[in-house]
């Protein structure tokens, strides 16, 4: 057999070799796409389905007064409103200018965070729940989580000891007790509140004391 005729099979046997190895590479892709094109169906279906969750949530929220700063009228419902909602602010105030300066605030926040209830309970008619709470300065924020008070904030110690401080600042002095969802930056105004966690007993008076 001549060189000639050697090296055609040569050259036949190659690309034969070269189109099987082409084929099961274009059948290896195919696979990979078929299999990435499942997983983006995949996590498109888990997306919409957080999405649905989330919707059908904020409307529980809604539904249960989440998105608007509002009163408790009484002790009974007090107890009826932080067993409904996963996350509760609860304002204890009486008439004065420190609770009005919270009401500001909160009433801004709640609508910044669905996700949280917020409201305000008059203490001085409500003296059997600010005893039972130990609630003897007020402003005081009672932050209720699974029905239990997790965390409070005691009239402005901890917000830099005046009236004139920041939504920002009191957004994230509820976001360092998790009753709140918050991701956003620190706050420009941070180094303003030097004040540091204080119980109810051991809080000043500076506020408003009963």
């Amino acid at each position: 057999m001549d060189n000639s005729k050697v090296q055609n099979i040569l050259e036949k046997q190659v690309l034969t070799v070269v189109k099987a190895v082409e084929d099961k590479i274009d059948e290896e892709i195919s696979a990979l796409d078929r299999l990435d094109l499942d997983d983006i169906e995949a996590l498109r279906e888990r997306r919409l389905q957080q999405m649905k969750k989330m919707v059908e949530k904020r409307s529980r929220w809604i539904g249960l007064g989440h998105g608007e700063y509002s009163e408790i009228p009484n002790e009974k419902d007090f107890f009826s409103v932080v067993k409904a909602s996963e996350r509760v602010v609860c304002h204890f105030y009486r008439e004065n200018w420190p609770c009005k300066v919270m009401d500001k605030h909160l009433s801004i926040l709640a609508k910044q965070h669905i996700e949280t209830r917020f409201v305000k309970i008059n203490a001085e008619k409500s003296l059997y729940l600010a005893e039972k709470l130990k609630i003897v300065v007020l402003p005081t924020l009672a932050l209720i989580k699974n029905s239990k008070v997790d965390d409070y904030v005691v009239g402005f110690d901890e917000l830099g000891g005046k009236d004139d401080f920041s939504t920002e600042e009191l957004e994230e002095r509820l976001a360092k007790s998790q009753v709140i969802v918050y991701e956003g930056e620190s706050s420009l105004n941070a180094s303003k509140s030097k004040g540091k966690t204080k119980s109810v007993r051991q809080s000043s008076y500076s506020s408003d004391s009963e």
